[in-house]
């Protein structure tokens, strides 16, 4: 059984020879650093929001209501973070959120972000929007466990192949993003004119793939432009609706999770339309301005279909207390984001590595100094709402 609080002991004994970690073990950190060391344009991007940015502060706040009232006297010497999830045993209650155009950040992108996944054993959820196709991402982590997440554009060719594709490259869940039929108004990328599809960054899964090729007049190298308003023009689809889910379910044979929920009924539909979980998520704070906080929304959704559906939780995730919190409240996994987006632009799959060992080494110390001796024992009776 992997011990993850052990990683502190590893660094106070490298700190005997003098060597101390190259990025901080306190990750709300990394978001200054990486403005200060990376391009204004990737890193707006990344850590950019819809509007004012209120739903990306809902999203820590609602966290931040809710307090932990830790319990003593409890036998807490091992503890187990094991989950079983969507019929995989995983190490943890952790998994790399889909983040798109990671070239941005970092020359080695999706393929050292998913090298340092596989390295610690949390699930990569690849984005559709990679800089990466999925088959070479697929070949960098190996036997990783490996999900492919899903913007549902307008054009159904497509979208077959891209299932066909991933599941071929041993991708075990569909991820299927709703939230994003349409891009949302972003200040930070609007004052930088900074979109990176339209340099063609981001879009290394469509200009590879047959479906999308076979709607171009010219090759993709040759009309580079073209590709790139294809592209553009079939990404999103503002019509989709519930009944739609029905093509989903006939070409995937694998689990398949709806992202994007935050109101119970849609969660119940979710369960009806034969889905087999669903991700409480607000993307980020990057799509609606003035919604509601991701962990404000999950009690809510977990106490409406967690006996029918697997629910993951999305939203602010920045230290190991946000995951006990998460998982308290109904969440049986969390989605780490940005964290992790900064630490592959300072410091490569190092830094990928570096952020999953401290949210996973807090998280069980965390468990350990409140009376728990495993995510099993984390209900809501463990915490207060203040």
């Amino acid at each position: 059984m992997t011990t993850w609080a052990d990683f502190q002991y590893e660094i106070y004994l490298n700190g005997m020879t003098g060597t101390v970690p190259r990025l901080p073990t306190d990750l709300t950190r990394l978001e200054e650093m990486a403005e200060r060391r990376l391009g204004p344009g990737p890193v707006g991007y990344v850590a950019g929001s819809a509007g004012s940015g209120r739903t990306e502060r809902a999203n820590r706040e609602a966290l931040d209501r809710w307090r932990i009232v830790p319990r003593m006297l409890r036998d807490v010497r091992e503890r187990d973070l094991s989950v079983t999830l969507l019929g995989r045993a995983l190490p943890a209650p952790l998994a790399l959120a889909p983040i798109g155009v990671l070239s941005i950040m970092h020359p080695e992108a999706e393929r050292a972000a998913a090298r340092a996944a596989a390295a610690t054993g949390v699930p990569f959820i690849l984005s559709s929007a990679s800089s990466t196709p999925m088959e070479d991402v697929a070949a960098a982590m190996g036997d990783g466990e490996r999900w492919f997440q899903l913007y549902w554009g307008k054009d159904r060719e497509v979208t077959l192949s891209f299932l066909a594709r991933a599941r071929a490259a041993g991708f075990t869940v569909l991820v299927v993003t709703l939230d994003t039929p349409l891009l949302a108004w972003r200040p930070r990328d609007l004052d930088q004119a900074y979109l990176p599809f339209l340099r063609g960054v981001g879009t290394a899964n469509y200009f590879t793939d047959p479906a999308f090729q076979a709607g171009l007049a010219r090759p993709v190298h040759e009309d580079p432009n073209a590709a790139v308003l294809h592209f553009v023009g079939m990404f999103g689809d503002p019509g989709k609706t519930w009944p739609d889910l029905a093509l989903l379910r006939e070409h995937w044979d694998g689990p398949i999770v709806l992202k994007g929920v935050l109101h119970p009924d849609d969660a119940r539909l979710a369960a009806d339309a034969g889905m087999d979980g669903v991700v409480v998520s607000n993307h980020g704070g990057r799509q609606v301005n003035g919604s509601i906080g991701a962990a404000d929304a999950l009690p809510a959704v977990a106490d409406a279909v967690a006996d029918r559906l697997t629910v993951l939780f999305d939203g602010g995730i920045r230290t190991g207390d946000d995951v006990v919190k998460a998982l308290a409240l109904g969440a049986r996994t969390v989605l780490l984001g940005r964290p992790y987006a900064y630490g592959l632009g300072l410091d490569g799959q190092a830094g990928v590595e570096h952020v999953i060992r401290c949210v996973l080494a807090e998280t069980d110390l965390t468990l350990a100094l409140s009376g728990c001796a495993g995510v099993a024992a984390l209900t809501p009776d463990l915490l207060t709402r203040i």
